[in-house]
This record gives C-alpha cells, structure tokens and sequence, in this order.
C-alpha cells in the first residue's frame, strides 16, 4: 500500500469506529466506553482532519462527514459554539475558517467571527496582558491561549484585511514570544501562573507549544515577508525538532492519553506550513516523511487505528485525539511529498 492509501484508511477508520449514530457526533475512545464525557476542543480537529480529506481528495464524502459532525458538536454542546475555555473556541474558529475557505458557506464565516468576539474578551492585563485560558480562570496565561488566538487574527486579517485583526494578532504574539519562549534557545513554554504564584511551567514541554507559535508566525510573515519572523519560527522548529524528535531516534515520543493525543498531530500540522513556506528546511520534512512511514510499518493496527505511539500497534483502546494525530501527520506527509 503507498501513503496515501493508509492515509485513506485511517480516515475510513474514523467514522467506522469512532462514530456514534445515536449520538450524532464522535466518541472519545474506540472501543467506545459506557460513559463518555464531552470533549469540545478534539471535535475542531476531527473537522479538521476531514477538511484535510476533502481538500486532497475533492470527495463529497468528507462534506457528509463534515456536517454531521458539525451538527452534532453544535447540538451537543448546547447548540452553540460559545464555551468556557477560549482555547477550545480559538480551535472551533480555526476549524470554521478551513469551512469556509473550503466550502464558501457564510454560515462557517458568522460563527468564526461570532466566537473571534467571544474570544478577544480573553484578554486583560493581568500578568501583564495576554489571553486567559478559561473564563473562570483569567489569571492563567499560556501558549495554548495565546498563540491559536494570533493564528485566528492573522487569518482573518489575510482573508477581511480589517487591521484591527491584524493588530490583535500581533499584540497577542508579542506578548507570548516575551513571556513564554526562551529567548537563547527557542523553547516555548506552556504557561504561567496556572497555580497563582506567578511561575512558568518550564517542565511542561509539549509539541503543540512550538507548533502553534510557529503556525502564528508562519501567517504573520505571509503579511510582512519579514525575515526576522520566519528566522523566528525556524528556530523554533529546530529547538523543537532537537529536544522531541532527534533525542527519540528520529520519532516524535508518546505524550499520554487524552488531550496529550492531539499534540504531536497539531505540531505536525503548523510544521508542514512553515515548510511549505521555508522549502529548504529539508531535515523538518525529512522528519515528518520518517514519522508518517514508522506510523505505516509499525503504529496501524489491522483496523487502520493509530494510537499515542507512533511506533507500536494499539490493540485496546485507542483515544480519538491520538487518532486524529495520525490522520494530520499522514495528510500533512502527502501535502509535503
């Protein structure tokens, strides 16, 4: 079988087991557990893994697929895109965007810019400005807040070119390269102040920290065309690239169950943009190609599943964010090849 034959497969796998008719949306786990509890951020990525489908394949079967399972995160969640996390919203609108480049449907575009008003309320001054995590929590600042946030902005500036989203997207940036990447080496943490006492979780080193700050500054240099800022992304990949992949012999690591499933996937997915952009970063393609082929010969299991090692068959539960990884590594494998 060639790549995208597997890739195929993973994304047949998808609604095969995952699922759930009476539910009318995806479950969490396959084989699916008696109680599931509701996971609102993994449906952004499922909707985009099968945006991913349809744009390389042009199958009107990735569309069903796609308002099912939007219709269904729509209902489940209250019959609205609005929640309590504003990263999780920061995902959904990113998602939505993708929906309408891809469909032109102006009912993707009003509730992209209906949850972009939700999720500029994120922002305050405390710990010296950025976006709160969660509205119950607007002292918590971190990566995963901020940087889908500028992401958001610098879309919406390319596709509308109100400046107000433009400006939004660089205040935003600023204020997470300054407070949480390491000037010296291009790490990127993941928050501060997650406890009250003002820290840095310097021991937390997940791959969609650099995956997201990359993604910004990516969307930020196709508006200037700055050197300084893809230098900056650049760096940051290869910090990434050294500290997860080398020092595991080439292979991104297994991060954990749950949320940690989609880490890997959204890392991938902002890495191959940088490289679309920076075509001479032969070693990050390299990377990514190595990891799709470990997925193929050693991470599938006979049901087309990919679980959270990239390098060994999963033959009990598989988590839908550890899935979806595979899916976005496999798409993002073809997109580059």
């Amino acid at each position: 079988m060639i790549l995208t034959e597997y890739c195929d497969k993973a994304q047949n796998s998808l609604f095969q087991y995952f699922w759930e008719e009476q539910e009318g949306v995806l479950q969490n786990h396959y084989p699916v557990r008696e109680t599931e509890n509701w996971i609102y951020w993994w449906h952004a990525h499922a909707l985009d893994c099968l945006i991913d489908g349809y744009i390389r394949t042009d199958d009107p079967k990735y569309l069903t697929k796609i308002r099912k399972e939007y219709n269904g995160t729509f209902t489940i969640n209250g019959k609205t895109f609005l929640h309590n996390w504003y990263d999780d919203m920061e995902w959904m609108a990113l998602a939505q965007l993708r929906l309408w480049d891809v469909t032109g449907e102006e009912a993707y575009k009003e509730q992209v810019l209906h949850l972009w008003e939700d999720i500029k309320t994120a922002w305050n001054e405390q710990m010296g400005g950025g976006m709160a995590w969660k509205k119950d929590q607007t002292d918590y600042k971190n990566t995963p807040a901020n940087a889908p946030a500028a992401i958001l902005a610098f879309r919406l500036y390319q596709r509308f070119h109100a400046k107000e989203d433009l400006d939004w997207g660089s205040k935003i940036l600023d204020w997470n390269i300054t407070n949480l990447v390491d000037p010296v080496s291009g790490a990127v943490w993941d928050g501060k102040n997650r406890q009250g006492d003002g820290k840095i979780d310097y021991e937390w080193n997940y791959t969609y920290n650099p995956g997201v700050v990359i993604g910004a500054l990516v969307e930020l240099y196709k508006i200037n065309g700055s050197k300084e800022t893809l230098d900056t992304a650049v760096k940051i990949a290869s910090e990434a690239k050294r500290f997860f992949a080398d020092s595991h012999g080439g292979v991104l690591p297994y991060e954990g169950v749950d949320d940690c499933g989609l880490f890997k996937g959204i890392f991938i997915r902002y890495l191959c943009l940088l490289i679309e952009v920076c075509p001479e970063l032969k070693d990050m393609k390299k990377m990514i190609l190595f990891n799709a082929h470990c997925v193929i010969e050693k991470g599938m299991n006979e049901n087309g599943l990919i679980g959270g090692s990239w390098e060994k068959k999963e033959r009990e539960s598989v988590d839908l964010a550890q899935h979806l990884s595979g899916i976005m590594l496999l798409e993002a494998a073809i997109r580059l090849r």
